[in-house]
């Protein structure tokens, strides 16, 4: 059975790993031991992305890596992708192909123009930035070395327990419609599904845009939800009245407005969304929500 090796064990590559243990002999790499990857049948390999020395049982183990580790926090760099990198062409045998989790923040603001993969790459954030570097990274060890590399870019990730409803409770402002920015999403179970397609049939040195069929501005994304859950409507500002109200981050997703088109995702890697708009996944969140009380 061939080998995967996963690089960030976090919420959206859980949800693949029923598949993928049916496919592959899957290891990961851990900071330390999970009793509940344990009882999946998952190896787990104890290793830090920040501590160089630890990543040495790395080399050469897998045939194929799925990449989801976020970078550090501060900088415009992600060291954590270059010392990933460095430890695998260390192995006799290079993993033929490898899948990483990205952000479509790399495009930074595109004035709310419907874009697709061909447009360049201009992160304004340090974050974006961040991510725009492991991307460089990963192609050109992909050049080098043959590796298949496939960078999917995700915008917000939801799902029944991934919802902002907190904020919504918590009166936090947005920005009035006519100064609104377009939002991207994606629902936590299709990104899941992403990756198992893009191990199989991503395209070398391929980029893929994970997002759904909607077509939202922010408010009314948050207004859904809030419809949706019986909660008031936010309040809304003038952009120069939220940029006093908003956090930094907050401000770097309402800042840039961008339409993100999904033609690679659906006829190179022939994926069938679940939950096609953020509409269908709310009312399947609902649904969800009510099982379980």
């Amino acid at each position: 059975m061939r080998r995967l090796l996963i690089i960030g064990c976090g919420d959206v590559v859980r949800r693949a790993l029923p598949v993928l243990l049916q496919r592959w002999r899957v290891f990961a790499l851990v900071r330390r031991r999970d009793p509940a990857l344990a009882a999946l049948g998952v190896v787990q390999l104890v290793g830090d992305l920040d501590d160089a020395r630890s990543l040495g049982r790395i080399a050469g183990i897998a045939d194929a890596v799925l990449h989801s580790a976020p970078p550090p926090a501060e900088g415009e760099a992600d060291p954590r992708t270059a010392r990933l990198l460095a430890a695998l062409a260390k192995g006799k045998s290079l993993p033929r192909s490898l899948v990483y989790i990205g952000t479509t923040g790399v495009y930074g603001d595109c004035g709310g123009a419907l874009i697709d993969e061909t447009r360049p790459v201009a992160p304004r954030t340090s974050r974006a930035r961040r991510r725009a570097d492991a991307e460089r990274r990963l192609r050109n060890f992909g050049r080098r070395s043959g590796c298949r590399v496939v960078l999917l870019r995700a915008p917000g990730i939801y799902a029944a327990d991934r919802l902002p409803l907190e904020r919504i409770r918590n009166r936090t402002p947005l920005i009035r419609a006519e100064e609104d920015a377009y939002s991207n999403h994606i629902h936590a179970d299709d990104l899941a599904g992403t990756c198992i397609a893009a191990l199989h049939r991503g395209g070398p040195q391929r980029a893929v845009n994970v997002v759904d069929d909607s077509a939202l501005a922010m408010g009314d994304w948050f207004d859904l939800l809030a419809d949706a859950f019986a909660l008031p409507r936010s309040p809304r500002l003038a952009k120069a009245e939220a940029l006093a109200a908003l956090s930094p981050v907050q401000l770097s997703f309402m800042g840039e407005s961008r339409r993100i088109g999904n033609t690679r995702l659906k006829n190179e890697l022939g994926v069938r969304l679940r939950y096609p708009t953020v509409a269908v996944g709310v009312a399947a969140a609902l649904e969800n929500n009510r099982g379980a009380s």
